[in-house]
């Protein structure tokens, strides 16, 4: 059987969708290298492959200068890249969509599952973060995509 390659660059092994709010939804999908992958994810996956995340946050409308994307580009750059950094996560890219405005997509790389759990538990308890949501509260949808690399991927 044929198979549609998405991407040369991963292949999907994951869907998590919720409801609301920031980064401290935790998607059950498994990631990594192939070894720690079951049988039947482990196929096309590399031994030596990161677990890989991309995250799209649609963002609420604005209202009274609260919430909206221009808020949360401003909660990105003012520090919550640099606090997933800070614990470990490694930030591939930040892309703003074109065909929804509303929406900020960004893809995160971490050794395997594990470390991505980890990183997400100490970026929630950190006062920084804490802070900065408090200050940049912005109410969103989340997707989340769990990935690993496939095992002719440049991008491991």
């Amino acid at each position: 059987m044929k198979r549609n390659i998405v991407s040369s660059i991963v292949i999907v092994i994951g869907l998590s969708v919720s409801g609301v709010a920031s980064a401290q939804d935790d998607p059950p999908a498994p990631c990594g290298p192939a070894g720690h992958l079951a049988s039947e994810l482990s196929g096309n996956v590399a031994a030596d492959s990161r677990c890989f995340e991309i995250r799209m946050y649609t963002a609420e409308p604005a209202m009274g200068g609260k919430g909206g994307i221009d808020n949360l580009h401003q909660r990105f750059r003012e520090g919550e890249v640099a606090l997933f950094e800070k614990h470990g996560a490694e930030i591939i890219a930040v892309w703003q969509r074109l065909d929804n405005p509303n929406t900020l997509v960004w893809m995160l790389a971490y050794r395997d599952r594990s470390h991505r759990d980890k990183v997400f538990a100490d970026f929630r308890e950190d006062p920084e973060w804490i802070a900065l949501r408090a200050k940049y509260e912005v109410p969103l949808n989340a997707e989340t995509f769990m990935m690993s690399a496939s095992d002719y991927s440049a991008l491991k």
